[in-house]
């Protein structure tokens, strides 16, 4: 998967040269390493979601609690995003990296041995912690390494296609997982992964440069922002259980917006050095594509919700059946990230994108067709090739303008910036649609409403193109 493009792009002329004394591995290895440690992230994300029927038998769980092993992870890590990034830039790439993957692994340890409710609980989240560290990590390795052109645009091809792996696999491996061995494998499987990860990180990334200054973390911005978007991610994903007017709701928005505010007033006026320099939000490519980033988590995020619960729910799958059901967006999508760099050369990101989104936005619109009676080869399969293709090739345009012409030092901030606005835009749209899918009348009236709602979504993102910064003579070819 991608081995060609990883390749290609260690060989190009135009990587960045590897620091004097560093080890010279090769640059696909730095990139594979990348891909690995953003696998097991997004991995994680879902992996959990088959067995946790195993894990409320097991650990003694009650149904209030049981949702916390899924967004402990999800919530911290989402928190934590912008503060990882920004760790990279002011402490190092490979130390930082090091530290989240630690952290990950060693979470993951202690919580596939749990033997209480709450150390699981209290584990997912510190394994949310350590992937808000490594997946901007991984990001700003690549762009670091890789300079701007084909080189780096096959490398973001690769590691957008294992994202998207990741994310579609979860449920798969975690029903293989659960029903061959225990739902304690899910976790403990990253173990022996991170641990080579470790190893091999320690051996292929160069050593972080000497700074004359030790880092200054700007501390009054990172609580304000991790409290922000804490409180924001968590009170939109309450109000599709409890309605958009339930206390908790409003008190998370609520402490959400006005922590965000206070950041901004931070981020400009005080902060000596910005959690996210105001100077990056100033870069059209960086706040318009950012912009597109989120309405593209709000679509894509939300569509493996609706998809799975319809193959549970309507076609009475199992778990590993639902899994396998999505192989098809699963290959589909990483052909398409592949596919995207050839295409960029042609046409440019900012048409790519517009031609991606309404060729989602098309998908969308095919699988609001599908009726409660609707089987998976006339009701799912056709949709999702389509739906699929747009997606695998939307990431990757987008992740190259939103990292295009942003300085070295800020290329952590960037990273944390445009993986805190997928998931904050995930979850978004997520709550939005579950409450349109509770207050339409009818099982298919509400499929229909939501999936035209993410096809108009997919419209607006390709009107928002418009906005991104056109390409400059030759640069994107």
């Amino acid at each position: 998967m991608g081995f060609r493009e990883a390749h290609e792009a260690s060989s190009t002329p135009d990587a960045t040269p590897q620091p004097a004394g560093a080890p010279s591995r090769g640059r696909s290895a730095v990139l594979w390493l990348a891909c690995a440690a953003q696998f097991m992230v997004v991995l994680d994300v879902s992996v959990v979601n088959v067995a946790l029927p195993s894990i409320e038998a097991a650990l003694g769980f009650d149904s209030v609690s049981l949702q916390w092993v899924v967004g402990g992870y999800a919530l911290v890590f989402a928190g934590f995003l912008l503060l990882g990034g920004r760790l990279a830039d002011l402490y190092g790439r490979r130390r930082v990296f090091l530290w989240g993957l630690a952290l990950f692994t060693a979470s993951s340890l202690v919580g596939g041995l749990a033997t209480t409710p709450g150390v699981l609980i209290a584990m997912r989240a510190v394994q949310g912690l350590g992937a808000a560290v490594l997946a901007p990590a991984t990001l700003t390795i690549l762009t670091t390494t890789f300079t701007e052109g084909p080189a780096r645009t096959r490398a973001l091809a690769t590691w957008t296609a294992v994202s998207s792996a990741g994310g579609a696999a979860g449920n798969l491996l975690g029903g293989v997982l659960t029903d061959t061995l225990s739902w304690r494998s899910i976790l403990l499987i990253n173990v022996p992964i991170g641990a080579a990860a470790v190893l091999a990180a320690v051996r292929l990334l160069p050593a972080d440069h000497a700074r004359s200054e030790p880092g200054k973390l700007d501390l009054p911005g990172a609580l304000l922002a991790t409290l922000g978007v804490s409180a924001l991610v968590h009170g939109v994903t309450q109000a599709g259980a409890h309605g958009w007017r339930s206390p908790a709701v409003l008190v998370g928005l609520s402490v959400g917006v006005a922590a965000l505010a206070a950041f901004a007033a931070v981020e400009t006026r005080y902060a000596t050095a910005p959690l996210l320099p105001p100077r990056l939000l100033r870069m059209r490519p960086v706040w318009a594509g950012n912009v597109v980033m989120l309405l593209a988590g709000a679509c894509f995020i939300p569509m493996w919700y609706f998809l799975s619960l319809y193959m549970q729910g309507e076609l009475h799958y199992g778990a590993l059946a639902t899994g396998a059901g999505f192989l098809p967006h699963t290959l589909v999508g990483i052909a398409a990230a592949r596919l995207a760099p050839a295409v960029m050369r042609h046409a440019g990101p900012r048409t790519l994108i517009m031609g991606s989104a309404l060729l989602s936005a098309a998908g969308f619109v095919w699988q609001s067709r599908i009726e409660t009676g609707s089987g998976y080869l006339e009701g799912l399969l056709g949709p999702a090739v389509v739906m699929s293709a747009g997606m695998g090739l939307l990431i990757t345009p987008i992740t190259t303008t939103v990292t295009s012409g942003i300085p070295e030092q800020d290329a952590g901030a960037a990273s944390g910036l445009m993986n805190a606005t997928r998931q904050i835009g995930g979850a978004l749209g997520l709550a939005a649609l579950v409450t349109l899918a509770a207050t339409t009348a009818g099982t298919a009236a509400s499929y229909r409403a939501v999936f035209l709602t993410i096809a108009a979504v997919c419209t607006g993102v390709a009107a928002l193109a418009l906005t991104l910064p056109a390409p400059h003579g030759q640069d994107e070819r």
